[in-house]
Parts: structure tokens; sequence; C-alpha cells
């Protein structure tokens, strides 16, 4: 290949490799996907908010008496919201962090031009969310049978936490490709104490104060515990729930084409 053919590869962003000698997209995308899970579980801090944290309060809500959750059965209460607090943990504030620093230390505007592209790049991520959450729902699902839980209706539950994923990673990409490191790392760890507390997961929403309640219903949170907490239950889909966290999921991902800057 010439000097000339070299040179213009490399001036159109993409590069020589990603017209010969690349593997296949999938493979690319898997590949990618692979690194980021490494990073998540060999990571301290990250295991604390993915893991630690959401086993610790499904078994603090399910066994003390601390927190009023409006009905006998705590652990059918507790391991629905300690799901959607899984979600939350991994989809959004995780996701944010680690797509800020990302940005800072260029690393996404480099993998950007190369064979996996932008493309790639956010299949990678999201499939690596995925993964990870399928960890989670594992180990806390086992916590919780280990508890006495013996839910049903696993297909309208998988569904919600699908549309959750969706939505609280659209979101992720908003904050982190649109505000800068410092202050990604402040919204995402408010927003997810704040959630955790008041939003709707953890807690049903018929135990928050009425005006309250109305507005949480709405937010993905809310949705995704009400929507978890039916399911998990034997009552179906919750159509209400499952339409809001589609809303957001939608207007996340059309926010995150339009916003979202790959370099600080």
């Amino acid at each position: 290949m010439s000097a000339q053919h070299a040179a213009a590869g490399a001036d159109d962003g993409v590069g020589v490799l990603a017209v010969a000698g690349a593997a296949p997209w999938p493979r690319r995308v898997l590949a990618h996907a692979g690194f980021e899970v490494r990073a998540v579980l060999r990571n301290g801090e990250q295991l604390l908010l993915t893991v630690v944290l959401p086993v610790l309060l499904l078994i603090g809500v399910a066994r003390t008496d601390l927190v009023d959750v409006g009905t006998d059965d705590r652990i059918g209460v507790a391991a629905p919201g300690a799901l959607g607090l899984a979600v939350l943990s991994t989809a959004f504030t995780s996701q944010a962090i680690a797509t800020a620093f990302d940005r800072r230390w260029g690393v996404l505007r480099l993998l950007g031009t190369t064979p996996l592209g932008p493309d790639g790049l956010l299949a990678g991520k999201v499939l690596a969310v995925l993964v990870v959450q399928s960890l989670q729902l594992v180990l806390l699902g086992g916590v919780a049978a280990v508890l006495g839980w013996r839910p049903t209706g696993f297909a309208a539950a998988a569904l919600v936490l699908v549309l959750g994923t969706a939505a609280f990673v659209a979101l992720a990409l908003v904050v982190a490709g649109t505000l800068r490191t410092e202050a990604v790392l402040a919204v995402a760890n408010l927003v997810w104490v704040l959630l955790a507390a008041g939003g709707g997961l953890l807690l049903p929403l018929h135990t928050l104060p009425d005006g309250v309640a109305a507005v949480v219903a709405w937010l993905p949170s809310g949705a995704l515990g009400e929507g978890l907490r039916t399911a998990l239950a034997g009552g179906g889909l919750a159509v209400g729930p499952a339409l809001a966290l589609l809303a957001w999921a939608v207007a996340g991902s059309a926010l995150a084409a339009r916003l979202f800057r790959w370099s600080e």
C-alpha cells in the first residue's frame, strides 16, 4: 500500500486497520465488552457500589424493622428493590463515572478512531452492563432465596429490567457526555443516594407522601421499582411503569445522541 493511501486512511479518522486486518464487528464488540467487565470486577469501589451495597440493603430491609415497608412480606419488597438498585448502580452511576473518566483520559476519542468505532464502543459498553447485571441478579437472587423469597413472573420482570437498563444507560451517557468529570462524580453519586432513599426502588410508592409518590411514580427509579415488585409478585407486566421506562429510554437515547461529546 502506498504512503499516500496510508495517509488518506489516517486522515479520515478511521485508519488502515478499519479496512484490512480487523476482526469482525461482533468479535470486536465482545472483546471490548470483556475488557469493560474485567475493569468493573477488578475495581473495589465499583464492586462496593454494584454488589456489596445492594446485598447489605437487601438484608437490612428484609431482616430489620428500621424501615417501614408497608407490609409484612418484607422480603417481597426488599428483593425487587435490591434488584432495581443493582440496575441503578451498574447502568447509571458506575457507567456514568467510568465513561466520564474515559472521556477525560482521551480513551473514547482514541477508541472511536479504531476498527471498534463509536457504534462498537457503545455496543460493548451496553453488553458489559448486561453481563455485570446478570452476575448481580444471580447473587442477589441467591441471597434473597436463602432469606425465603419465592418469586414468580420472571418474563415480565426480565422485560422491566431490560427497559430499566436501557433508560439508565441512556441517562448515564447524557450526564457523562455533557459534564466535566468532577461534576459527573458529584451528580452520579448524589442521584444514587437520592433514588435509593426515596426514588421508589427500595420502598414502595405507597410508603411515600402522596405528593412525592405521584412524582416518583414517573421517574425511572419509581417505574423500575414498581414494575419489578408487580411482576415478581405474580401481577404480570405493569403497563404504566413499562411505558414510563420506555419513554425515559427513548428520550435519554435521543439526548445522548444529540449532546454526547467524545472528549472533554
